[in-house]
């Protein structure tokens, strides 16, 4: 499961979004469960996983923890940092 935490409908929430589902279902299709958490309908989030810039995705398992700030347009990056590539 990953979490995008997100701020309201601005462009780079949305394009962390569809950037997301598409990294999802291209790449791990079926296997892919996202929360997409809005810090503008719940602000107290950003506390439990120490958020500090948004977009902001956080991927918990497999361990290690892994963040990814930005709006995932760099879709190599995004799949490297996750670990689903081969360097």
């Amino acid at each position: 499961m990953m979490r995008l935490y997100i701020a309201g409908q601005s462009a780079r929430s949305l394009a962390a979004i569809a950037n997301l589902r598409k990294i999802c279902d291209t790449h791990m299709p079926g296997r892919c469960t996202i929360e997409v958490i809005d810090l503008m309908r719940n602000p107290e989030l950003a506390k439990a996983d120490q958020i500090v810039a948004i977009p902001t995705l956080i991927r918990k398992l497999p361990i290690p923890v892994r963040r990814i700030i930005g709006d995932l347009s760099a879709t190599d990056k995004v799949l490297m940092s996750l670990e689903l590539t081969v360097v």
